[in-house]
């Protein structure tokens, strides 16, 4: 596995990559997420014969952070995301969304189905996200706004997430530094990305309409872990909604089962990758 810069709409988003000259695999993470929730993943998926890369999303990670809200949307990162495989040469490519980057693949799919080999869909929605707390969501946002990521990433954790789940719990108690991963992640997030995106958390246009109309030539995956519970029901609605879908829930997990349930999670995946060749 390496890691490099690439240069995409006039931003550099730095991308960690295994596999060149594979079959084309893009990952993309979740809001205040990184690279890194996959990067463990990428010499496995490699040596099964796929080029995988993992990029931190604009205003994530090592990557640019513009400062305008105006530069932060799922439209936007979707753009992101095409222009970063042609960046790479790949004309079609498989692509999987965890969390907010599921919700960026699905605006991927609907716009440019052309260009997917195969879809997976991780612990994500088709529309706004249930159990978020809008006025706790505008406090976290005046504060990132105002006072900046670390003093954000020091109230919250202090706080109870809505996505905890006992599955979590239990990787904390049992990885060192996992806690420490996700706080990291967390302070190196734009301030500008954390409010354009938590305001379409709670409030963007459904797309499981558009999901409906994705060919039933399209294989796609839709995975959740079995305790993520904000996410099962929207994940068992996109797996009746597109034709070329199956469902698959992930026992011992919450919302990240590449980390909770890695061996489940590698066994998903791996027989869709088989599937789709």
């Amino acid at each position: 596995m390496e890691e490099r810069t690439v240069v995409v709409r006039g931003l550099d988003l730095v991308i960690a990559e295994a596999g060149a000259g594979g079959d084309p695999f893009l990952l993309l993470h979740g809001f205040t997420g990184a690279k890194e929730d996959f990067t463990e993943w990428l010499d496995p998926l490699a040596a099964r014969g796929l080029h995988a890369v993992a990029p931190d999303l604009r205003g994530h990670g090592r990557s640019a952070k513009p400062g305008s809200d105006d530069a932060y949307s799922f439209t936007i990162l979707a753009d992101d995301a095409l222009a970063l495989a042609d960046a790479l040469g790949w004309p079609r490519f498989a692509l999987l969304g965890h969390s907010m980057g599921g919700m960026v693949a699905e605006v991927v799919a609907t716009s440019a189905p052309e260009r997917l080999t195969g879809l997976v869909l991780m612990d994500t929605s088709h529309g706004p996200v249930t159990g978020l707390d809008p006025d706790l969501v505008a406090v976290g946002v005046a504060v990132a706004r105002e006072q900046g990521m670390d003093v954000l990433a020091d109230l919250m954790a202090d706080i109870e997430s809505p996505l905890e789940t006992p599955a979590h719990r239990r990787l904390v108690a049992e990885r060192p530094g996992y806690q420490a991963f996700g706080d990291r992640k967390l302070r190196d997030t734009s301030p500008h990305l954390y409010g354009a995106m938590t305001a379409l958390f709670l409030d963007s246009p459904d797309r499981l309409e558009a999901l409906r109309t994705l060919p039933a030539t399209l294989p796609a995956l839709v995975m959740v872990g079995d305790q993520d519970r904000p996410f099962l029901g929207p994940s068992e609605r996109m797996a009746a909604a597109i034709a070329g879908a199956t469902l698959t829930v992930i026992p011992d997990a919450g919302h990240s089962p590449q980390f909770e349930s890695p061996e489940k999670w590698w066994v998903a995946l791996s027989e869709f990758l088989d599937r789709i060749g």
